[in-house]
């Protein structure tokens, strides 16, 4: 048996590796625990994106409607969605979980720092709002997304995530 050592002890070959293995399973069960967020079915969603301008008096203008349809797995986006890096100067809070809504009170996107809510209708329908309030005017996106059916090809799209959800 090899031995090493370290500051007058001696260690086994054997010791060392079952300690790696044991930190490298702890590792993987806390990365595979880390998300918290809805499950999804995947397949073929369809996707209406709108982003508004609020003006002063509750008047919206809308600046922004697309809609998509597409083969995705939306639990893979959703998993972006609710990793807590930062981005730049934004750190984004853990979001709150009340039934089936996820509500962010600031989550760093891509529009900046933004205040997010997550409705949960079924594990093939939801809807995500996204309330920016940097600059002069507020602006709100808003995502309602459902399950259509299943994708044409198993190995074609299915692997590729949606433009509209973050």
């Amino acid at each position: 048996m090899m031995h090493f050592h370290f500051a007058n002890s001696r260690i086994s070959c054997r010791r060392i590796w079952l300690v790696a293995a044991l930190a490298g399973s702890l590792s993987s069960q806390a990365k595979a625990e880390s998300f918290d967020g809805p499950n999804f079915r995947k397949g073929m969603w369809h996707f209406v994106r709108t982003i508004d301008v609020l003006m002063p008096s509750k008047f919206r203008h809308r600046v922004l409607a697309q809609e998509m349809t597409r083969c995705v797995d939306p639990t893979h986006a959703m998993k972006g969605t609710f990793s807590p890096l930062a981005v730049g100067n934004c750190v984004s809070a853990r979001p709150e979980r009340s039934e089936n809504r996820y509500t962010f009170a600031n989550r760093c996107d891509y529009l900046g720092p933004v205040s997010t809510v997550i409705t949960v209708h079924s594990d093939e329908s939801y809807t995500e709002i996204n309330d920016l309030s940097l600059g002069e005017l507020p602006k709100q996106e808003l995502v309602v997304a459902h399950r259509v059916g299943d994708c044409e090809e198993e190995g074609g799209d299915a692997g590729r995530q949606p433009l509209l959800s973050h």
